[in-house]
């Protein structure tokens, strides 16, 4: 008997937007549901990824330039498609993944201003094709993140330490994708209470589920 293939779920944000505590929620509804989840994220989620994420994240590379920043988390995505996200979906799980591809057209197109053509190109190569079935983006004011994220009281990374002007443009970004993409993309105002955000989260999720069960 075939194994049917597991669904790909990614959530997508700016600073502060809450994707953390969503992935614990959304998880534990899956869970509930009899299904096998695997929750991973981005950069990260094999060795080589966690070792670029603490490069990539480190506040002292403050000369990074934006190709050498896309080329590392590419790396890190390539090595993460085939090693964890391709064998887990072949084997029927449902993945949860904190960032994919749409965050480095968001961060290192939008914010940094790389040529999106090039990042695409990179795209094909690193993830050989591999789209989510739904991305979560969880939207919210700049500053309204920023301070979320301030207050967490933890030291700022690389990325974070940017200006406000870089994170407008990333979600600018995010929401033109949104728009692009209406079929994949469901936009949620992550300005809302953690509870009111998780069930219109859940609500996207069932209906992926739903959908998959016919």
């Amino acid at each position: 008997m075939s194994v049917v293939r597991g669904k790909f779920i990614t959530l997508e944000g700016g600073e502060g937007a809450g994707k953390s505590t969503l992935l614990q929620g959304l998880r534990a509804h899956l869970l509930e549901r009899g299904l096998d989840v695997l929750q991973t994220r981005e950069p990260g989620g094999t060795p080589l990824g966690e070792a670029v994420r603490t490069l990539v994240l480190d506040s002292q590379q403050r000369g990074m330039c934006a190709q050498s920043e896309a080329l590392l988390m590419f790396a890190a995505r390539a090595q993460l498609v085939r090693e964890v996200l391709e064998p887990a979906l072949a084997a029927g799980r449902w993945v949860l993944c904190d960032r994919y591809t749409d965050a480095s057209y968001a961060y290192q197109g939008g914010g940094r201003g790389m040529d999106m053509r090039a990042i695409a190109q990179l795209d094909a190569i690193a993830t050989g094709g591999l789209t989510p079935d739904l991305t979560l983006l969880l939207d919210l004011p700049v500053a309204h993140g920023r301070a979320r994220a301030s207050g967490r009281g933890e030291a700022a990374d690389r990325i974070e330490r940017e200006e406000d002007a870089f994170f407008e443009r990333v979600r600018a970004t995010y929401l033109a994708r949104a728009v692009a993409e209406p079929q994949r993309f469901r936009v949620v105002d992550a300005s809302q209470s953690a509870e009111v955000v998780l069930a219109a989260a859940i609500a996207a999720l069932d209906h992926l589920h739903a959908a998959a069960s016919a």
